[in-house]
């Protein structure tokens, strides 16, 4: 279940969001080469990746911010920026640019401290701006939690693309990061489940006083829980192939 886009047209350039994609992008570009070599990409990792081990013994503090702009491949990179494309701008919007820049970096090192909270004496690197944008997603489900949001629904040889409220997406993502950090075997590495959660959960607390000052659940009443503006639409244009008819 992959988003496309949402139907919650922001009112400003996202600039904040915009360079944030450069950089993680540009990032990735310039450090691309040390993927062939696997002693090259350790180093590089142990300087600049978030290992708990190493907070927890009070050591790399700057790797809470250093890995939110390090990704491990191109699906990986790919997939957060898809999300921070979605769903940053309305985030931008509501919090102002700088404050929306603030609100990424606290949420990103606040889920790397989640993941040190729950596998504390772990070795493995975490990199990644996950923990950031999940964040964002906390944020968004408390001020949009009814937008409309386009999703890609892939099920074997089955594709399906329809909009669904935001609070169902990212209600079964966040449910999902729970039940993985709950159930998946860390000993070999992978995703940083607890990293997600943590992010989310920042995300949205950090937005109540906003949302509060907004009215609350009376905001969400005179919205009913959409964004206070007119749902973007999206119309497929109409293909300029010919159509050959059968004989």
């Amino acid at each position: 279940m992959f988003p496309i886009k949402d139907h919650n047209p922001s009112g400003q350039t996202p600039y904040v969001v915009y360079t944030l994609i450069a950089a993680n992008v540009i990032i990735y570009l310039a450090t691309l080469g040390l993927h062939a070599d696997n002693g090259a990409l350790g180093a590089f990792y142990n300087d600049w990746a978030m290992i708990p081990a190493r907070i927890t013994a009070g050591e790399g503090w700057h790797t809470l911010v250093s890995s939110l702009f390090l990704h491990a491949g191109v699906m990986h990179l790919a997939g957060n920026m898809l999300f921070l494309w979605i769903f940053g701008d309305n985030l931008e919007e509501q919090l102002g640019h700088a404050g929306f820049l603030i609100f990424y970096v606290i949420c990103g090192a606040g889920a790397d401290l989640a993941q040190v909270v729950f596998e504390p004496h772990s070795g493995i690197p975490t990199v990644g701006a996950s923990g950031a944008i999940a964040g964002i997603l906390g944020g968004y489900l408390l001020l949009f939690p009814r937008a409309r949001v386009d999703i890609l629904f892939i099920f074997i040889i089955f594709f399906k693309v329809f909009p669904v409220p935001a609070w169902v997406m990212l209600g079964l993502w966040f449910a999902l990061q729970l039940f993985s950090g709950l159930t998946a075997d860390v000993s070999g590495g992978g995703v940083a489940y607890w990293a997600h959660a943590g992010g989310f959960v920042l995300g949205f607390v950090y937005v109540l006083p906003l949302w509060r000052k907004r009215g609350g659940a009376a905001y969400w009443r005179t919205n009913a829980g959409r964004p206070p503006h007119p749902d973007a639409e999206y119309e497929l244009t109409k293909s300029r192939i010919p159509r050959v008819k059968r004989r």
